[in-house]
């Protein structure tokens, strides 16, 4: 059996698989596109060594903030870490909010290695996604995302053809696939996004960003996360505190509302709505449905 954890940010994914693994003799492994980076902790939310309560953890901090690491890479790993633990007789239980990461490492996809990246670095988002839909008309990707619209332009310098022409497979790797999605009410959910920010900041934000910031390194890995880009402004003393705090709100609710919409439209998820209050409940409820499926 494989379990995915999953929903929106700040939803409560990383105690729930705590909760799973100490009960079902599992380990976690990461599906959070920002997660995989060192020196990246405070805005990713990246579960500490105290929240880890000793539950082996994999695919966390494994890439420096300065390489590349492709949905092709995240691939090839997860699968390697995947069979590993079935191999052991353990439960493998993949939790985070990237969607793509999911489908990769879990659906019958053909990912092609790319042969080489190009630089985006001068278009906006709307310029770039008016040169994607050039070569892919059909491509159903939000201009907004810009990490996907990249992706499918270097695919298709790579191939020739558009990434939409590629034939995406609805079969699963593995026999036993259980989708477990958390959800509750949109206000709650954003109430809770915004303290978390408020959180990070009382926790060190600024000081990780800060060095972030003055490596000079603006790799996808410090570009992708919200929470480092959105304060560089502050630091080039171009925008006052509050707005980038702002920012990082907003663009986290954003973020929020493509998760629910990838979810609802790509992953067979069985919802269950996280009551904060009782937490315990939540974990009885997912239980109950994993013993009896």
């Amino acid at each position: 059996m494989v379990i995915v954890i999953t929903g929106p940010t700040c939803v409560g994914k990383t105690k729930m698989s705590v909760e799973l693994a100490h009960i079902l003799d599992g380990e976690v492994v990461n599906a959070d596109s920002t997660q995989v980076y060192k020196e990246m902790n405070i805005a990713t939310a990246k579960v500490s060594e105290e929240e880890k309560e000793n539950i082996p953890h994999h695919l966390f901090d494994i890439k420096d903030i300065s390489d590349d690491y492709s949905i092709y890479d995240y691939q090839q790993d997860a699968r390697f870490i995947i069979n590993d633990i079935l191999k052991r007789g353990k439960i493998p239980i993949l939790v985070g909010g990237t969607g793509l990461y999911i489908k990769a490492a879990l659906y019958n996809y053909q990912f092609i290695e790319e042969e080489k990246k190009y630089d985006y670095s001068t278009y906006s988002n709307s310029e770039l996604y008016q040169e994607l839909l050039k070569v892919d008309p059909n491509t159903d990707i939000h201009m907004n995302n810009r990490k996907r619209v990249e992706r499918a332009l270097n695919y298709y310098k790579n191939n020739k053809v558009p990434m939409s022409s590629k034939e995406h497979s609805s079969e699963l790797m593995y026999d036993d696939v259980l989708f477990i999605g958390l959800t509750t009410d949109r206000s709650i959910l954003y109430d809770k996004i915004n303290a978390r920010v408020d959180n990070m900041v009382d926790n060190g934000l600024l000081d990780e960003a800060f060095k972030i910031y003055s490596s000079g390194i603006r790799s996808k890995a410090v570009l992708t996360p919200i929470g480092y880009k959105e304060l560089f402004p502050y630091f080039e003393h171009k925008k006052e505190l509050y707005e980038c705090l702002d920012d990082i709100k907003k663009n986290s609710r954003h973020y929020a509302k493509r998760q629910y919409t990838f979810f609802n439209n790509q992953l067979p998820i069985k919802w269950f709505y996280a009551d904060y209050n009782y937490f315990n409940k939540t974990i009885d409820d997912v239980l109950n449905y994993i013993k009896n499926s």
